[in-house]
């Protein structure tokens, strides 16, 4: 391989990156209003409606007036350490969707172990928070950076167990691959939602407590904790850290639709439906995932602390671990695991 070729290629996958990046964040500018909306119309409000038409531009003046404040930095903080653990954050949450397809051949690197890729990277995520909280030398962020480290990395393992099912069925790590294992005669009814549904619930809910949504928002919870691990922040470092979460819960979403909704599968297997291009599928099933996140966070009342240890360790880790079992019971039973056929 030539220089020139190498140089290409290099051009070629910083093109793809950008496009990719900028798609991603118009696209979660837009999810931020529509989370909002949601949840006004839910409590009968009228919701963000005077910037630009509907309101559509709310989310662009709310990074306007991020970005043009003045960062405040408190005088106890490590200035090193409180810059760089927004910036860890975001990039981290960001850097997940190098290896998400969201179409045939459209990951930007489509290499053999994705999902193990996806599942480090948001792993890595909690190190931001810790950072920021305890670089504030202030004990509200680091009691809520505690919290929110021992949250994420309780339903984490939930998450791995339930990814251990859905791997057991497709047969392999590529996340390409384990769409089109999915595709079957049967559309919508041969996705992994139905057979794997137990999981599919767990893994919606765990990504909600992973990502700090409501109802397991508790590193945030105003009544104790002020404004969790991010009390001190301010302006853009602030802007980063929401920029992370909500990159984060849209990569929940995506990897929803890739391991259990037969990510840019054709629901109905059949013309005139499979004309739509693949994305356009994939968009929509991500979007109803983060529709489903948006009407819990309207829904439900927020858990105790202890309550969400307990479900996290005594009801999801049991309960993913007997699945993994049964799984492989079933599939070694009937003679259909990928190794088998």
């Amino acid at each position: 391989m030539e220089f020139s070729d190498m140089l290409l290629a290099v051009a070629i996958m910083l093109g793809k990156s950008l496009l990719m990046l900028v798609a991603l964040l118009i696209f979660i500018a837009y999810a931020l209003l529509a989370d909002r909306k949601i949840w006004a119309a839910v409590q009968l409000r009228r919701g963000p409606n005077v910037v630009g038409p509907w309101g559509l531009l709310q989310s662009f003046a709310d990074l306007l007036k991020f970005v043009l404040k003045e960062p405040v930095i408190p005088a106890p903080a490590n200035k090193g350490m409180f810059l760089l653990a927004p910036l860890v954050m975001c990039t981290l949450a960001l850097a997940a969707w190098a290896v998400i397809p969201l179409n045939a051949g459209w990951a930007i690197a489509d290499i053999n172990v994705g999902i193990l890729y996806i599942f480090a990277i948001s792993s890595l995520g909690v190190y931001g928070v810790i950072m920021g909280g305890w670089a504030s030398n202030s004990k509200y962020p680091f009691l809520g950076a505690l919290r929110s480290a021992a949250q994420m990395v309780s339903y984490e393992v939930s998450i791995g167990f339930v990814i251990v099912t859905v791997l057991m069925c497709a047969g392999t790590l590529n996340l390409s691959k384990i769409v089109e294992a999915q595709n079957s005669s049967l559309g919508i009814l041969g996705w992994y939602w139905l057979p794997l549904f137990p999981m599919f619930v767990v893994f919606f809910i765990s990504a909600m407590a992973e990502t700090n949504r409501p109802p397991f928002d508790l590193p945030e919870a105003e009544s104790e904790l002020v404004a969790g691990y991010m009390v001190e922040y301010s302006s853009t470092p602030y802007l980063l850290f929401m920029l992370g979460e909500y990159v984060a819960i849209m990569t929940m979403c995506a990897l929803g639709t890739i391991l259990f909704l037969g990510g840019w599968l054709s629901p109905i297997p059949f013309a005139p439906f499979t004309w739509v291009p693949g994305v356009i599928w994939f968009v929509l099933k991500a979007s109803f995932l983060f529709f489903l996140i948006a009407m819990v966070k309207a829904l439900v009342p927020r858990y105790r602390y202890d309550q969400l240890m307990r479900l996290g360790w005594k009801v999801f880790l049991p309960l993913s671990l007997a699945m993994v079992v049964i799984v492989a019971g079933v599939l070694m039973l009937t003679g259909s695991a990928p190794g088998m056929r």
